[in-house]
């Protein structure tokens, strides 16, 4: 598959960072393999389900030294015991509010993790909304292969997309995509769902006449016509085609306003009304 961007417009998916992949699970989950070939080490993000783990550790004869978790939902977290029990020593990072058992080290806004051999360091934001305990992970780069930021966002934003507010309020969750909409450019969003195909069709109901956004569903239909994952994005594209990233532009706005029936009051009043569309949306 050709990535190169055509006439101008982002590409519907980045190639993939060299030392990340993918281990699907569920139906439409991606569980995030971080690996150390030379020292046969991994770390994992959202294990919600061990046994794909599992088998993909083993056939790359990796073992598993640490574990990132971004909020507390059963299919980010359901794979942890099975995993601590295969490897006892493979420590847990997590969101300091959560209530997930099994979490060894807890980490709030501003702090730095570090993953001892990984040649990687991770800003935690906090972004509550989908859920209240709800983090994200930010590297400014991973190892020397390749320079650009990393971001795994669980559940808060999707590519093309965010996620529902189950626990939070609108305000939170416009706060949180606003806190990693200002990340750079070329981050690479790593999000935990293939949802990028439905997404986008909501996304051209919101922004119909959109070039950028009719451009990057075409390419993500190639993408999975040839079964390629269309994560990882980047910030630019989401900034160009994510309509809960694009609350100020004025084709988003006017669709709230259509739903709401009146000027919405700010950014907050534009995602709500954006959110309850997508959520009935089908």
């Amino acid at each position: 598959m050709n990535h190169a961007s055509l006439a101008g417009v982002p590409h519907a998916a980045a190639p993939p960072h060299p030392a990340i992949v993918p281990v699907p699970a569920f139906a439409d989950n991606y569980i995030w393999l971080l690996h150390d070939r030379e020292r046969r080490r991994a770390a994992v993000v959202d294990p919600g389900d061990a046994a794909p783990v599992l088998a993909a550790l083993a056939a790359a004869g990796l073992s598993l030294a640490a574990v990132l978790v971004t909020h507390h939902h059963a299919d980010h977290v359901g794979g942890l015991p099975a995993l601590r029990a295969a490897f006892p020593d493979a420590v847990v990072h997590g969101p300091a509010a959560s209530l997930v058992e099994g979490i060894d080290r807890r980490w709030r806004a501003g702090d730095t993790v570090e993953l001892e051999g990984f040649d990687a360091r991770f800003d935690v934001i906090e972004i509550p909304g989908h859920t209240l305990d709800h983090i994200a992970f930010f590297a400014r780069r991973i190892g020397d292969d390749d320079a650009r930021p990393v971001l795994f966002c669980g559940d808060t934003l999707f590519a093309g997309g965010c996620g529902r507010v189950f626990e939070g309020t609108a305000a939170q969750m416009t706060a949180s995509l606003g806190r990693l909409a200002a990340l750079p450019d070329d981050t690479l969003v790593y999000c935990a769902h293939e949802y990028t195909t439905s997404n986008l069709r909501f996304a051209r109901a919101v922004e119909p006449d959109s070039a950028p956004l009719a451009e990057r569903e075409r390419q993500t239909a190639a993408l999975r016509a040839a079964g390629t994952p269309t994560v990882p994005s980047t910030l630019a594209l989401e900034r160009a085609t994510n309509p809960f990233l694009r609350t100020g532009a004025a084709d988003v706005r006017r669709a709230a306003e259509a739903r709401l029936g009146h000027v919405p009051v700010d950014a907050t009043e534009v995602f709500a009304a954006v959110r309850q569309w997508k959520d009935g949306f089908r």
